[in-house]
């Protein structure tokens, strides 16, 4: 599935695109596994990756302000506290992931499960 939807991705827009791809068991992880919990769900992300993120990947990122990360299984969460479009972030570790904030995660757990 993974590779049939790079491979797909890459013949429409003509470059490598990477699809991190998780099960509902991991995406409800993801959920629970949020270290921001009181924070507001669409100003914090989850930035999905293929693997672990490095141990350096924090203290690789420039740019920070006010910003808060801190590094899950398979993700790299991020609160920003003055919104994403704003902030001048950036974490080489996440160069290749994709990132959703908190409420997006909750609703495409939500449609898997629906009946």
């Amino acid at each position: 599935m993974k590779s049939n939807l790079e491979k797909r991705l890459l013949d429409h827009v003509g470059k490598p695109v990477g699809v991190p791809v998780r099960t509902v068991s991991e995406m409800r992880d993801v959920l629970r596994g949020n270290p921001f919990p009181k924070a507001a769900p669409e100003r914090t992300y989850a930035i999905f990756l293929d693997e672990r993120p490095p141990s350096d990947a924090l203290t690789t990122a420039a740019g920070a302000r006010d910003e808060d990360m801190r590094l899950g299984a398979r993700e790299i969460y991020v609160h920003y506290p003055g919104g994403m479009g704003r902030s001048k972030l950036k974490i080489p570790a996440a160069k290749s992931g994709t990132a959703r904030n908190m409420n997006t995660v909750a609703k495409l757990v939500d449609l898997v499960l629906k009946p």
